[in-house]
């Protein structure tokens, strides 16, 4: 099987079918998060090009690396959960990338992942995302936009892993991507989703718009858009229904809270 381990402390060049990745003791760029820094990354990609592109950028950032070349191999490299956050390329031979995830999130492995496919439309967006990815990234795509993107995915709280979220009546199933009030099912749209996700793992927390902005839509600032209104009264609507006692508030001028009913 084709898989190699490249890491920023060594020095030497890790060899690939069709090139090689050569490595350097040189210090990460500046500006980088010291939470990345020998983070561990699982890559899942057939194409050795575009891999040895990725690979080199986020050793060079100070991650460490871990390259599966196929579907098969990919997940049995999922399966062990020792990587911090996945990479996984959608059409993979062997195995498909979304079965990856999906077979991945069954067995409880709850680590960050990013989907890289040439499937850029809406509804595949969408079944990559409720496949179990936290993030979508469609090709031809900028290196240092995938940085960024696996930079913010680690940035997301670590210190609660469960996989079933609970607040009150209210529940999330992180797996599944399944959300309950109660016996009543609430339908979700991917963004509501992870936008619910990220106040019930704060409850009782007031969140600002410009930390929804950043947290659950990766902005670095606040854009002159009422985007967080519209979603929040979405879900608002969603998880408070006309006879319930409300669970979202509005705090004015401010933003948004979560807390179980009284």
């Amino acid at each position: 099987m084709m898989l190699e381990t490249v890491t920023a402390l060594t020095g030497a060049p890790a060899s690939l079918d069709q090139g090689e990745v050569h490595t350097s003791q040189t210090e990460p760029q500046a500006g980088s998060d010291e939470r990345t820094l020998m983070s561990r990354v699982l890559l899942i990609e057939d194409d050795a090009e575009t891999a040895r592109e990725i690979m080199a950028e986020l050793v060079d950032r100070g991650f460490e690396v871990d390259w599966a070349a196929t579907g098969i191999e990919g997940l049995d490299k999922a399966r062990t959960g020792e990587a911090d956050v996945m990479i996984v390329d959608r059409l993979l031979p062997g195995v498909d990338g979304l079965t990856i995830i999906e077979a991945a999130r069954q067995e409880r492995v709850s680590k960050p992942v990013l989907v890289l496919s040439a499937l850029g439309a809406v509804d595949d967006r969408i079944r990559g995302l409720r496949a179990g990815g936290d993030d979508y990234l469609t090709k031809p795509f900028a290196i240092q936009e995938l940085i960024a993107r696996i930079e913010a995915l680690l940035r997301r709280p670590s210190e609660n892993r469960d996989t079933v979220l609970r607040v009150g009546p209210l529940e999330l199933d992180l797996l599944s991507r399944t959300a309950k009030r109660g016996e009543r099912t609430i339908d979700l749209l991917p963004r509501e989703f992870r936008l619910l996700e990220y106040m019930m793992r704060r409850k009782d927390q007031m969140l600002t718009r410009a930390m929804l902005f950043e947290e659950v839509w990766n902005y670095k600032f606040v854009p002159r858009s009422n985007l967080v209104d519209v979603h929040m009264g979405r879900l608002r609507r969603k998880v408070d229904a006309p006879n319930e006692e409300p669970m979202i508030h509005s705090i004015r001028r401010e933003g948004f809270v979560l807390r179980a009913p009284a």
